[in-house]
């Protein structure tokens, strides 16, 4: 069963305050929250600090790889649009946000909480909180996508003809 909770005692364990692994998984969580997730994380930080753009949002396009067979050889499957955006908070934390799609406002969010997440008030009251349910939400999501699946899957087999 996937993990529904976002470890924040794996993250204390780190040997950095933020480890860049502990890092990579609230951002690939916060890429994946719905925009009332998102609001609802910025809602328990009403004294988040000002902040002044690195790079405004973007909208373009990236080229996506896949591998055979999930696992093998890697090989250009083809392009996707992608929003980004840069921001430094006047404490100086520097937060970023990716979301695939034309949202900006989104990648705004992600951007926002990601710096936020860096701040020591902020990140005990996120991890327990919203991050937890994204993450619920993600791997039920998920486990629901491959009960779909087991249940369409067909086997194969061949039939040896005696002559």
């Amino acid at each position: 069963m996937p993990n529904t909770t976002f470890d924040t005692a794996h993250d204390a364990r780190s040997h950095a305050p933020h480890a860049p692994q502990a890092r990579q998984r609230w951002l690939a969580l916060l890429a994946r929250a719905t925009r009332d997730e998102l609001d609802d994380a910025l809602a328990r930080c009403p004294d988040a600090p000002e902040f002044v753009w690195l790079r405004a949002p973007q909208t373009g396009l990236v080229l996506v790889q896949g591998r055979v067979g999930g696992s093998g050889d890697r090989f250009n499957l083809g392009e996707t649009t992608l929003t980004r955006c840069t921001l430094r908070q006047r404490d100086g934390v520097v937060g970023t946000g990716y979301v695939l799609g034309r949202d900006a406002e989104r990648a705004v969010r992600v951007a926002r909480l990601d710096a936020l997440m860096q701040m020591p008030q902020h990140h005990a009251t996120l991890a327990a909180g919203p991050l937890t349910a994204i993450a619920k939400r993600v791997a039920d999501t998920v486990e629901q996508t491959e009960a779909a699946t087991a249940a369409s899957r067909v086997e194969f087999f061949t039939m040896v003809r005696e002559a």
